[in-house]
Parts: C-alpha cells; structure tokens; sequence
C-alpha cells in the first residue's frame, strides 16, 4: 500500500482545483485585440488576460519599454465576472471596458446564441448605450437602457451582466476613490 504525504496531497488537490476551475470557466475570444482598441482607443498596449479577477489593463505607453506605464483602464468578460448569467439561451459573452474613475469605455458583444439577439443585443447601439455610465448608474431596462421587445430576457441578462460585472470588478481593482 502506498502511503501518501500531506504536502504531496495539498499539492494535488491545489492543482486538482487549479484544473477543475480552468475546466469550467466559460471560453471566450482568445485574441480580442481589436475589441480592446475600440474600448481604449487612445492605448498603446493591452496586458494579458491574467489576475483575479481575470482582467486585461490598458496601458497609455507599453509597459515593456516603460515600467511605470501608466494605466488607462481595465477590461475584462463578463462570462469570467458574473458566470451564472445567463441570457435565454445561455451566457452572453461581453467584453467591457472600465476606466480608473469607474466609468464604462465601451461594452462589446462579441458571442451570444440568443434566439432574438440579431436584433436585441448583437447589434453595436446595444453596447454603446453603456459608453459613459458609472459603476453608480441604476441600469434599469427600460429607463436609462433601451429595452426591446420579444428579447426582454436577454436585455435584461446582458444589463445585469454588465452592471454586475462592472460593479464587482471595480470594487476589486479601482482606487477607492471611483468606487
């Protein structure tokens, strides 16, 4: 019989984790560089997909030939944020951007199988009626965001999804100040 160390079983059990997390988080676009240049036009360079939260910062100057680079902004999935919201016919993947005073730079769409989403969340004016609201806003479908009909459940999903997201990656990684 094999006996078994503590350290050895931590070990495994950290990496056992470590996998069954990675298994689990929603895939989303692995190359989303163009998505974040129409977020942060004005970025010189994006880091990786990487912390936790998982996250993309914006830098002004590439932090590779300026260490002290400064950050413009933060975006992340909200597939990785708020995993459980789900639109009608599954999760809405949508890439957002956040600035260091809280303030949405943009809202993206880039994957969704919703039955209606041709014509509710899809089309661009649907993420850029987010561009310019605070992590204070209300986000209430049909009051400061546009509601659509027959697509109800999606809008509402896809609002959440952002509002959420937004909220809880701000609380995270912003200066107290833009909270």
């Amino acid at each position: 019989m094999v006996k078994l160390s503590a350290p050895f079983v931590l070990v495994f059990a950290a990496v056992s984790s470590a996998v069954l997390l990675a298994a689990t988080r929603i895939i989303t676009n692995p190359k989303p560089d163009a998505e974040l240049k129409q977020l942060f036009p004005s970025a010189a360079a994006f880091s990786p997909l990487a912390g936790d939260p998982l996250h993309y910062e914006a830098y002004a100057t590439d932090p590779k030939t300026n260490p002290s680079a400064p950050r413009l902004g933060i975006a992340f999935w909200t597939t990785d944020m708020v995993p459980d919201e789900h639109g009608y016919h599954g999760p809405i993947h949508i890439i957002v951007g956040l600035d260091l005073k809280g303030t949405i730079t943009g809202a993206i769409v880039d994957y969704d199988s919703e039955p209606y989403g041709y014509f509710s969340v899809e089309p661009p004016k649907f993420g850029a009626q987010f561009k310019g609201k605070t992590i204070r806003d209300p986000f209430v479908v049909g009051r400061d965001v546009d509601a659509v009909s027959r697509a109800s459940i999606s809008i509402a999903s896809a609002t959440r999804a952002i509002r959420d997201g937004s909220r809880l990656i701000a609380g995270k990684l912003l200066p107290e100040a833009a909270r």
